[in-house]
């Protein structure tokens, strides 16, 4: 049943984190992150920080919607789009760093659903009123860096190696990926919001192709940074719950 309200949201979220922890799933790390956002925006509408509270929660509502479908049509075994399914697959596996599956949640969630979900929001010309409120969701995403990256420091404190190899840390990572996903989803949004519902599932298709490359370049980025993921894993606490006490 779809969340209709952003409390409805935050519950649903709940309800993920709590069967993550019971099965020491690391779909639980998304979701944990996710529901932090969820709980800024909840907060950011009600003091007032958007210019259309209403519209920004109906976002949001919509935005999430499309994460909690997917993950419930891939725990059911039903088709879900390819990113998700990625990301998804991946939880199941320890060799991936926390950061990466953190990524993944990301690069799917704003680089496919988020366009989706403002085109849905404010259909047609509708759209360019939102523009506003679109980009200062994601400025609250970034004043949430820091403390995600205290938080992931506790549980992986190898993450400088990153900084050595590669010239990023986590947090810059973080920020090119927020940044970068936050123009191509308003892109996404500008194509689809003029579109019948059917055009749309189409070019979906086609999105959803391009955001499962993007997460090829986040499982496998290259053999100095493969490199680097090796030696962080050994300092990274592997105990699921654990993980997700630091990000709670």
């Amino acid at each position: 049943m779809a969340a209709t309200t952003l409390d409805d949201v935050i519950a649903e979220l709940d309800e993920v984190v709590a069967v993550a922890r019971k099965e020491k799933s690391r779909l639980g790390y998304f979701a944990i992150l996710y529901r932090n956002v969820t709980r800024k925006v909840r907060d950011g509408i009600a003091a007032g920080r958007f210019q259309d509270g209403p519209r920004m929660e109906l976002l949001d509502v919509n935005f999430a919607n499309r994460y909690l479908n997917a993950l419930d049509n891939f725990r059911s075994g039903r088709q879900a789009s390819r990113c998700w399914t990625s990301a998804f697959r991946m939880a199941t596996e320890r060799r991936p760093l926390i950061l990466q599956h953190l990524l993944l949640g990301i690069n799917a969630h704003i680089n496919f659903d988020l366009g989706a979900a403002a085109a849905v929001t404010a259909p047609g010309m509708k759209l360019k009123e939102m523009r506003h409120d679109f980009d200062e969701i994601n400025s609250l995403l970034g004043e949430m860096l820091d403390e995600t990256q205290d938080r992931l420091s506790s549980v992986s404190p190898w993450m400088w190696v990153l900084d050595k190899v590669g010239g990023r840390n986590d947090e810059a990572i973080c920020t090119f990926c927020l940044g970068g996903s936050r123009d191509i989803a308003w892109k996404w949004a500008e194509r689809l919001a003029p579109m019948t519902p059917k055009d749309m599932d189409r070019e979906l298709l086609e999105l959803d192709r391009y955001v499962d490359a993007l997460a090829g370049g986040i499982r496998s980025p290259g053999f100095l940074i493969n490199c680097a993921t090796y030696i962080i894993r050994f300092a990274e606490q592997g105990d699921v719950e654990k993980v997700m006490d630091a990000l709670e």
